[in-house]
């Protein structure tokens, strides 16, 4: 009885939530990527609590909020996976994600392949394809074999090389705030980062929620900012969700 009320409360959470959205009861700052436009620098990627994923050993569907360094809801991320998938493959699953606007307009999708983590292979590498709108590619999230750290590429859409992110050595949810730093392709300038924001050990190990820090310059292409936010969800997936 406790596990249905626990899925009851979550299926009314994600109908507030749309029923809000589309009420425009939230702030609106404009229409699809403009709200990454030269007066952003700072995103924060904030997982939802979800009861049934304490509660029991059921993998639901992750869902985001995405805020600006003022607190606001900028967009809200919806992951849409086959539960089947979602229980038998774990964090290296495939799924789509929906990004939606605080109209419940979807402005950015992102799409994961089925993958398994063997680094050492290259048909298992990682990788996002990233569309803005929905339908037109913008770009893709490419990782790649590094004996020591994890390292991912930043492609265009006819995936040519545009940037670099470089991880820590070491990657735990355990540890305290990790860096995932954006390079130029000669790696010799840092021109943001994507941190994953230690919120408490406890917290960690029962709640599974991950919140990610995301900078980049005022004047980076928008394509780049919405590109870095599809890295920052392929990160949260390989490096820090559990495996109910």
């Amino acid at each position: 009885m406790f596990i249905a009320m626990a899925v009851w409360m979550s299926h009314l959470r994600l109908f507030l939530t749309a029923a809000l959205a589309n009420c425009g009861c939230e702030p609106d700052e404009g229409p699809g990527l403009l709200k990454l436009s030269s007066q952003i620098n700072h995103l924060f990627v904030c997982q939802r609590f979800d009861l049934l994923e304490v509660v029991s050993p059921f993998e639901t569907n992750k869902t985001y909020d995405v805020m600006n360094n003022q607190g606001q809801r900028l967009y809200f991320a919806e992951e849409k996976s086959n539960c089947f998938i979602r229980h038998l493959c774990g964090p290296s699953r495939p799924f789509t994600m929906t990004i939606y606007d605080n109209v419940g307009c979807d402005v950015i999708t992102l799409h994961k392949a089925l993958r398994w983590s063997c680094c050492w292979s290259n048909c298992c590498l990682q990788k996002l394809k990233v569309e803005a709108p929905p339908g037109e590619i913008i770009g893709y999230v490419y990782q790649y074999y590094h004996p020591f750290l994890p390292m991912f590429k930043i492609k265009n859409e006819n995936k040519e090389n545009l940037m670099k992110i470089r991880g820590p050595c070491v990657v735990s949810s355990c540890l305290k705030d990790l860096n995932f730093n954006l390079l130029s392709l000669d790696e010799e300038m840092i021109i943001g980062k994507i941190s994953n924001q230690w919120i408490g050990f406890m917290r960690e190990l029962f709640t599974n929620t991950n919140t990610f820090g995301i900078q980049f310059p005022f004047d980076i292409d928008v394509r780049i900012k919405a590109l870095m936010l599809g890295a920052s969800f392929l990160i949260d997936y390989m490096y820090f969700e559990l495996w109910s």
